[in-house]
């Protein structure tokens, strides 16, 4: 498994586990949905800045 399908697999699981959908978690990250869509699809590759945004959208809903 290449990083790329190494952060699309533990996006979903984490966003999953905390039962939020793609919407919210890229409302929270303000970021655009289908963005969220390719990530965790692996056919895009996220910045340092949008990885910071999606743990921290994580992190307020994380058990």
């Amino acid at each position: 498994m290449d990083v790329r399908q190494l952060v699309a697999w533990n996006l979903r699981r984490l966003r999953v586990a905390n039962n939020i959908s793609q919407d919210e978690l890229a409302l929270r990250a303000e970021v655009e949905r289908a963005y969220v869509g390719h990530l965790e699809r692996a056919t895009k590759n996220p910045t340092i800045e949008t990885l910071e945004r999606l743990a921290s959208a994580l992190k307020g809903s994380y058990r």
